[in-house]
């Protein structure tokens, strides 16, 4: 069974630090892909980042890792969203996804698991 949950989100000023937290309810994500995606009003979800299920980082695009770390704990149980210097531009709904197994897709229905995300507001 997988429950995904997001947590952190809140509102925060332009150019502070948010970490973002994905757990399965405390089971074991070992196995799953995890992808972090951003939603804002009339757009669809767009993947930032995603952890393959080896625990290899990628962002999309590049550049994006010049402010935002994906990262697992050691028990692989959460998977993390590290963001700095946020901008105004980074306010929306953040969402956790799974996959089973490998790849990392950009499009969401690549991903089966949802939780049910978390607003992030950042005020200028």
């Amino acid at each position: 069974q997988v429950q995904l949950e997001e947590f952190g989100g809140g509102l925060v000023q332009a150019g502070d630090s948010l970490r973002l937290s994905c757990t399965n309810s405390g089971r074991s994500i070992r196995g799953f892909s995890m992808g972090w995606f951003r939603q804002v009003p009339a757009k669809e979800r767009e993947l930032l980042a995603a952890s393959t299920w080896t625990g290899v980082s990628v962002y999309s695009p590049d550049s994006l890792k010049d402010r935002f770390t994906i990262s697992r704990d050691n028990a692989n149980t959460a998977v993390y969203l590290q963001i700095h210097n946020l901008k105004p531009e980074d306010t929306g709904v953040y969402y956790c996804a799974a996959r089973i197994g490998p790849g990392t897709p950009s499009e969401p229905s690549g991903y089966g698991y949802w939780g049910q995300g978390t607003q992030v507001t950042v005020s200028s």
